[in-house]
This record gives structure tokens, sequence and C-alpha cells, in this order.
């Protein structure tokens, strides 16, 4: 391997409103390697690769790109500097001709204009690299599939001879075939010089495809390694990390209560949904906590989706309290009493314009119906019950919510559920982002809804929090569940990281066992 790097940020830091996205971050990149960029949700991936394409200028910290300092005022100078990006969400025409996509910007020009012969032509040859050379480059982009399209993609980010390609997600929407086939291509690439940053968080991929790996956590450098070098328990330990102040005043789910699972509220039988998830089982009681711990991608928040009726279900059976049921949408889910507080509480929770009144009754009014609207005697008991139950702080309803702390946001979308009164409350990262003192606050909330007979689904990257509140843990890894956990003082955090990174967990739907025996319960 080449003893400079082609890429070379040295101490990185980019600010927003009251976040720091990246703090003093470091990264190298050498030719001929593929380099694992690692970290869950927020741990400052995308920031850093929008820092090395131009989408986001740099507060501190210098970017070096074959040997010169460079200021990237955009993606045209990072293109300038050979430095190439393919997004997940393939960012083609799809109303043109495949070999125009790949020579979009970059046609063949003769004396009067393009010349189109020659532009496919030249398109053949890029489509060839990516061995796609057989493919008739006047077909429209709309014929292939998506796997192809990313292949497309590639190609075109090669057609201006890049030597760095970056690669966001690539796999995301591939089967285990398709996967094999952009691995090839990505090892072909390497084996010219071309310098790969390879994001993903499937693990067995990134074991498979990289050379070396560097881990953000928060928008820290937490190091970077050889990938041979790391057994996956330690990268996983780095990834996540352990924060475990803000619980240490409440008590282990196990030691709480006994919790009766005879007839579950919600049983789920081999559910699935194809680049989602694989078949899976999944059971929710009345007054427990089911805890789903895994990492990200690991299918946590598209199980979440299935059950809400969020995402369609493509095979598998649902039962609610024991009756077989058809739950296709959010409104029907309303209707069974499942609620589900998504992670995404920007695009997906809260409504930034409104205020904390309007974003609170949301919910029931649109289960109620718009052409019922709330009286204004019903809205503000039910506004100030959990305003005061949650402790949201300003206590100024009419507030608009954009102007309340990431805590009280969080706050305000629980009440938001809560006050449909569900049986099933599905919450995904409800603490991420949030301070100390509000986190505590929404962990004793969650206690407390359990004890109060809600079926409570907790989703969490802080292993901590999943093993301190649950009854049960599921755990996933790779849109599939490894095992189901009866939470007792054999649990902890360590032995999930172990669970998620040893190949030999068990893999059969719904088999619950007691950790650190392995017997059926």
């Amino acid at each position: 391997m080449p003893t400079s790097p082609i890429v070379e940020m040295k101490d990185i830091s980019i600010s927003f409103p009251g976040v720091k996205a990246l703090d003093r971050v470091n990264f190298r990149l050498f030719p001929g390697e593929v380099h694992a960029l690692m970290g869950e949700n927020g741990a400052g991936k995308s920031t850093l690769i929008k820092a090395l394409t131009g989408v986001y200028t740099i507060d501190e910290g210098t970017v070096i790109v074959s040997g010169r300092s460079r200021r990237l005022g955009g993606t045209a100078d990072a293109q300038a500097a050979g430095i190439s990006t393919v997004y997940q969400e393939v960012n083609l025409c799809t109303n043109l001709s495949i070999g125009e996509n790949v020579m979009l910007g970059y046609e063949v020009r003769g004396p009067f204009g393009i010349n189109w012969a020659a532009t496919h032509r030249r398109a053949s040859q890029m489509l060839q690299k990516v061995g796609l050379g057989a493919l008739n480059p006047r077909l429209p982009l709309s014929s292939l599939s998506i796997a192809l399209q990313q292949l497309v993609a590639i190609s075109r980010a090669t057609v201006t001879d890049s030597k760095v390609l970056i690669l966001d997600e690539p796999t995301s929407s591939l089967d285990a075939n398709e996967v094999e086939d952009l691995f090839r291509v990505i090892r072909a690439l390497r084996d010219e010089g071309v310098a790969i940053l390879f994001v993903s968080h499937f693990l067995d991929q990134i074991y498979e495809i990289s050379d070396r790996l560097t881990v953000l956590r928060n928008g820290v450098f937490q190091g970077e390694f050889m990938t041979t070098e790391i057994e996956q328990s330690e990268l996983i330990s780095t990834m996540v990390g352990k924060e475990v102040g803000a619980l240490d005043s409440l008590e282990r789910a196990s030691a709480r209560r006994d919790v009766d699972r005879g007839t579950p509220v919600y049983e789920a039988r081999g559910i699935s949904r194809k680049g989602s998830l694989e078949p899976t089982d999944a059971t929710f009681h009345a007054g427990e906590v089911l805890g789903i711990a895994g990492l990200l991608g690991s299918g946590r928040t598209e199980l979440a989706r299935l059950v809400y009726g969020a995402d369609k279900l493509e095979s598998g059976t649902v039962r609610l309290r024991g009756a077989e049921a058809n739950i296709s949408s959010p409104s029907q889910a309303l209707e069974a009493r499942i609620a589900y507080a998504s992670e995404n509480r920007r695009d997906e929770g809260i409504i930034r314009d409104l205020s904390v009144r309007e974003n609170l009754i949301l919910a029931v009014q649109a289960e109620r119906g718009w052409a019922r609207p709330l009286p204004a005697q019903e809205k503000t008991a039910l506004v100030e019950k959990y305003m005061t139950a949650l402790n949201v702080r300003p206590a100024d309803p009419d507030r608009p919510i954009r102007n309340l702390s990431g805590g009280n946001q969080q706050k305000v979308l629980l009440g938001r559920w809560l006050a449909t009164q569900p049986e099933v409350l599905i919450l995904d990262e409800p603490t991420r982002g949030i301070d100390v003192g509000a986190k505590t606050e929404i962990m004793e909330q969650v206690i407390a809804l359990a004890e109060d007979g809600v079926a409570i689904v907790f989703i969490s990257s802080e292993l901590d929090e999943v093993v301190r509140l649950s009854d049960r843990i599921m755990v996933m890894k790779d849109r599939r569940k490894l095992a189901e956990l009866v939470v007792d003082e054999t649990v902890t955090s360590d032995s999930i990281i172990t669970t998620i990174a040893d190949e030999s967990a068990p893999e059969q739907p719904g088999s619950t066992q007691t950790a650190g025996t392995g017997a059926g319960s």
C-alpha cells in the first residue's frame, strides 16, 4: 500500500446551531484501498463526507488531496480534485438512456454539437469497467434493476478518471448476489489504484470488502484500524460506547416486577419485507418493555415500521389480542391502539412551524378526523395533562415547538402518542440527542407506562439503556433476528455485543432464550 494518503483530513471541525457535528476529526484514505467509515446515527459520517465533497464548508482544519491543501467550496471543487460520490439513492435520470446517464455533462462533442455515436461508444467503454459492457447504452435507464442502476452510477463516476470514489450505503437495496457483483467491481477499481470510501451498516460486508476502517462517535474520532486487526465485538464497542450515568438512578426492569406473558397484545409470525426485514416473529405483552438491540441497519426501525403499518408486509401474519388482524397503514395501527414515535424527530415527528399545543394534539385530531375538530376545552385539558405529566419546559403551549430544546421536543412527541391511549407504544431512539436530565425523565415515563399496562417497544443504540429498561431484548443484525434474551443479571451491554458479533448466535425467529444458558423458556 502507498505510504502517502491521497486524502488527509486533519482536525476537521464543523458546527451547526447548537450542535458540534465534527470535533477535530482526523481521516486518511490511501490509493488502492477500500476504507470503511463507521459509526452509528449522528456519529458524523455524513458530515465528514459532505466536508470532503464540498457540500459543507469546514470551520476548522485542513483537507489535503493528492498532496495539496484544498479549500473545497462546492461539489465542483471536489470533482476537480478527483473526488466522486455515489449515493444510497441512485442519483440518475430514468427518463434518459443508459449512455446519456453515464456521460451526462461529459458528452463527446463535434463541430455540430454532441456526437451521440461517439458518446455512446465512450459510454460502452465506461460500462465495460464495471462489467456491463454487454449492455446497449441506448436502452432507457428505467429498464434496469436498482442493482444495475447502482453500477451505472459507479460507471458514471469513473468517467472523470476519479482518484477517490465515495460509496454511501451502496448495498442497502441489493440482495446477496447483487452485493457480490458490486464487490467484484469495487475490488477491480481498488486494484486499479482507486481509493474507495465505503459506508455501510452491515458488518459482514465491512469485513468482507474493506482493508481499513475509521470509527466516529458523536462527532469525535475514535480510531483508525486495519480491518483484519479488530474483532467485531471491539468494533461494536468502539462505535456504540457506553453512557450509563443517565440511568444510574433507575432499577433494572427485571428487578421491578414480573410480567404476565399470557396472550400477547400483539403477535407477529414471519413478517417480512424484501430489502427491509427477513421473516421475523415478535410478541408484545401488556406491561412489558421489549428492547430491540442492534446496530443501525440491523432491521430495528424496519421492524417498527412494519408493525405500525408505515411499510406494508409482504409476508407473515399478525394477531391482536389473540384475533387475526391486518395492519397495513398508520391509521389502522392507531385504531388498533398501536402508536409509533419515529427516530427521525425532525422530519417525521415535530412540525416546526406549529406550536407545542398543535403538535401535541395532532395524533388525537387525526384519529378523530379533520372534519370533527376537537373542542377547545378538550384540547386544553389534553395539553395541560401531558405537559404537566412530562414536565415540558417552558410550560407555554403556544410557543413554536422549534424553539424548544431537543429533549422537550421529544417529550411533546411522547405526549402526542400518549394522548391516543395506546396499548402498544413503539419508541425508536427516544433519547437520542437530548440532555441527561431529559433522558432520565423519559426513561422514568417508560417505566411508569409499562407499570400501567402498556406494551412498550424500546429501540435504542445505547445498549445500557436497553438493558436497564427491558424485560426482554430482541437482538438483531443484518435485517434478521439473532436471539431473544429474557433479561436477568447475566445480561449486559457486553453480552449483547458478543451476541451481535458471534455468527453462531441463534437465528430462528421467535426462539426466546435466557442469556447465559441458551435454554428455551
